[in-house]
């Protein structure tokens, strides 16, 4: 029997290739678009998973409002460490980070150096803590002793062999050597350490050993026994203030209690992060490698979902469009002794034979996707082909949208009445348009959601390129790791600032965009022990050049000048540190302010000028306090700002200075405007997804009208061969039919923009600065979806609004 269903199938599919050809097509990319986000969910949420009893760590993670600011950390302070594994008997191992960026390395007694691109000083702990293997060197002494590290599979190669790499000693950046202890495999793509290949032992890190906590640099992982509870931790956690921090200001701020630190509006909470949540759930300051976030993933799921379900309910439509074809064969078989469950497993099995032709479409646009869809995502994402999991769950998956899919049909065609169908009843007999109308507003209303989103993306995306961020990051070239110059630095700077087409330089570790950053709590002269009156803020060390090479705009007092030497002790500073002040611009020139708290002599720093703010965070954050002050202080970067477009050729001779002057070390830059993208490439990657998925949401959805309108046309044939008898043009019959659809697309369009609106402001409180959802997206968006659906529908109703009345009224 099931034989014969089979035959029936392919018979009943390949009479009707147009209309198969649409379910399939249909069906396909739905289930290629859905396996494709899949994919990349999967990769997502298999982030750190792969590191020994990864269930088992956290991370330590910390809140703190004090001076003004209220932030979030990553990073704590290094004695904290040390005290879990002395306060919880739950702690089992505990390891700390300290990143260090880039680095050059080069094999002792040679002159090139090879750029690394991530270096951390880890605790000894580290390999143990991640259950991370060695490829050479021996476990239990790797990363024991000061002026140590690993090298990774890859960074090794640069240099030696595997094996070969083991004793030989580096220098870091110049001016340290360090003996490789061993190698490690490369950390993997989905792991918080991913793009990190040196590290180096935490015990030749002077800082590690001061038992400050005031400071928060270090990453903190710790690993609890099997059976601890880790919620019941937390409570405890938060006790370390009174028991650890606030004796550890008390030798600044004589005097200070718990109590008034609390009283003062402050707050310092240390809280636990599960490893494997800090990927989509952790949005703090000072994360090891950029993280996502978990609303990407909702909005993906649902987009995966919808696709799948459009796509099924188009199967839908274009099934029931198809049936009056139908119709008769139906009450011929039930005239001939079918009953109803032979007919609803006869058309299951077609639907199934679409569901896995739709299956086998899939997984070749897949294929053929997969390589642009990970340049769009960023990922290296591949088809799984090795794991029978994967294949287990395609098939039954395609069995279960076969069922799915194919059930509203099935049921709907094994209802006809015998009697009526045979004699040519077909409007009466065929109901379900109640049905197939809510379906076609279902797909429409997520086609309208889903073109919102676009909208406001792109509006988002392009507020932040072209809002005023109050410095020039156009034109300005990067050159990395100048501090390799040693003295030869300021020499370099001056001779790039000869060539004709350079308009200015400095030289900073800190810049606009993402670069180094720290924070200090400053005194006010007159209230040096004063909690109340503390000041947070972000100091930055730069040159004379600095403030006119990014084009700050001064509001108040003046610049660095090289004229006045007492400068060395100046500052300044940004409108939001006077805004935490309570000074005007013109009140607070003058004024002094000291980072040296509980210091008999402490460094008093005047301020002399103030800057507009400028954003040199994501726009997600508000702008934070910051005073500038001079000093390079290990400067790394020289910006450089340009007035040419000869961008080549400006490159060429600046690293042609670069090659006279620093022989063997790699030249390294990159322009300022690709930094500042680079910070919101998450949300141009959800914008670029968000408009392929819109246009295969839409397509799908136009599949399933076109199939609805098909079927109208075909029910109302004798109506119009009546009306065009009667007198009726080809544009009124156009304009009757396609008003139906009308209405449905504008329930459809109802429905989605509240939902639309509400969502996308969601998501756009994610932003400090941001823009609101104006009303002409809303009504663009619901114009696409009326010329789309108008453009579909049109086709169906002029062809049947030209055909011959004779015709249209002989029909059977």
């Amino acid at each position: 029997m099931f034989k014969n269903h089979i035959k029936i199938a392919w018979r009943s599919l390949k009479k009707q290739p147009f209309f198969t050809f649409l379910n399939v097509f249909g069906l396909a990319i739905g289930i290629a678009g859905c396996l494709l986000i899949t994919l990349y969910i999967h990769d997502e949420l298999s982030f750190d998973t792969m590191f020994a009893d990864a269930d088992r760590i956290h991370r330590v993670n910390v809140d703190v409002k004090f001076g003004g600011e209220d932030r979030r950390f990553a990073v704590v302070n290094a004695p904290l460490a040390e005290a879990l594994e002395n306060d919880f008997s739950e702690v089992e191992l505990t390891t700390r980070f300290r990143t260090g960026g880039s680095v050059l390395l080069k094999t002792t007694g040679t002159e090139i150096n090879v750029k690394e691109q991530q270096s951390t000083f880890v605790d000894s702990t580290f390999l143990k803590m991640f259950g991370i293997r060695l490829l050479a060197g021996d476990i239990n002494s790797a990363l024991k002793e000061p002026n140590t590290m690993l090298l990774t599979k890859t960074a090794a190669e640069k240099h030696y062999g595997i094996q070969e790499a083991v004793g030989k000693t580096f220098e870091l950046n110049n001016t340290q050597t360090f003996t490789v202890t061993g190698v490690v495999e490369d950390m993997p793509k989905n792991s918080f350490l991913r793009d990190h290949t040196v590290f180096m032992a935490m015990s030749g890190f002077e800082d590690s050993r001061i038992v400050n906590w005031g400071s928060n640099n270090y990453q903190t992982f710790f690993k609890v026994i099997p059976s601890a509870n880790v919620d019941a931790m937390q409570e405890p956690l938060k006790g370390f203030l009174g028991k650890y921090v606030i004796p550890g200001i008390q030798q600044y701020m004589p005097g200070i209690t718990e109590e008034q630190f609390i009283a003062s509006g402050n707050h310092l909470i240390y809280t636990s992060m599960p490893l494997t949540d800090i990927h989509l759930k952790s949005d703090r300051a000072a994360e090891i490698s950029p993280n996502n976030n978990i609303q990407s993933i909702y909005i993906l799921s649902f987009i995966a979902v919808f696709l799948l379900v459009l796509a099924c309910v188009n199967f839908m439509n274009l099934s029931t469009a198809h049936s009056l074809k139908r119709a008769k064969e139906v009450g011929v078989r039930k005239t001939l002794g079918s009953n109803k469950i032979d007919l609803i497993r006869q058309f299951l099995v077609e639907s199934g034979l679409v569901s896995f032709g739709a299956l086998l479409l899939a997984i070749f646009l897949a294929i053929l996707a997969l390589p642009f869809f990970n340049d769009l995502a960023d990922k290296d994402i591949s088809m799984p082909y090795s794991n029978p999991l994967f294949w287990i769950i395609l098939l039954a998956a395609g069995l279960v949208l076969g069922l799915f899919s194919g059930s509203y049909p099935a049921f709907f065609m094994s209802k006809f009445i015998p009697v009526k169908v045979l004699k040519g009843s077909n409007s009466n007999s065929l109901g379900g348009s109640k049905v197939r109308n809510g379906l076609v507003i279902f797909q429409f209303a997520i086609s309208v959601f889903l073109i919102i989103g676009t909208l406001v993306v792109y509006q988002q995306l392009k507020y932040i390129q072209n809002k005023d961020l109050g410095f020039s990051k156009d034109q300005v070239l990067i050159v990395n790791d100048v501090y390799t110059l040693g003295d030869k630095s300021g020499p370099f700077k001056e001779e790039v600032k000869k060539l004709s087409y350079v308009e200015n330089a400095t030289i900073s570790s800190f810049l606009p965009t993402p670069s180094a950053r720290g924070d200090s709590t400053f005194a006010p002269e007159d209230g040096l022990t004063d909690q109340e009156r503390a000041i947070s803020m972000q100091v930055w060390r730069v040159d004379h050049d600095y403030v006119g090479t990014m084009d700050f705009e001064l509001i108040a007092g003046r610049g660095f000048d090289r004229r006045f030497l007492n400068d060395s002790t100046s500052i300044i500073v940004n409108e939001s540190a006077i805004a935490t002040m309570g000074l005007s611009p013109e009140e607070v020139i003058g004024k002094r302010y000291t980072p040296d708290f509980g210091e008999e002599d402490p460094e008093m720093l005047t301020v002399i000028g103030v800057v507009k703010d400028f954003h040199f965070s994501p726009f997600r954050n508000d702008i934070e306090a910051l005073c500038m002050r001079l000093g390079d202080l290990y400067a790394e970067s020289m910006a450089v700002k340009l007035h040419t477009s000869e961008f080549q050729v400006a490159i060429a001779d600046v690293e042609n200075i670069w090659s006279q002057m620093a022989p063997g070390q790699p030249f390294d830059y990159y322009f300022m405007e690709d930094s500042f993208n680079d910070t919101y490439r998450s949300e141009q990657r959800l914008g670029s997804i968000f408009f392929i998925f819109t246009t295969l949401s839409i397509l799908i959805a136009c599949l399933g009208l076109f199939g609805l309108a098909a079927f109208n046309a075909e029910k109302r044939t004798k109506e119009i061969g009546v009306r065009k008898v009667l007198g009726a043009t080809v544009g009124q019959i156009t304009f009757r039919l396609s008003a139906d659809f009308l209405k449905l697309v504008g329930i459809a369009i109802l429905i989605s923009l509240p939902i639309g609106w509400y969502a996308m402001n969601k998501w756009l409180e994610d932003f400090s600065y941001r823009i609101e959802v104006k009303w002409w997206v809303l009504v663009l968006a619901a114009i696409v979806a009326v010329v789309i659906s108008l453009l579909t529908v049109s086709y169906q109703s002029i062809k049947a609004a030209i055909v011959n009345p004779v015709k249209s009224l002989r029909t059977e």
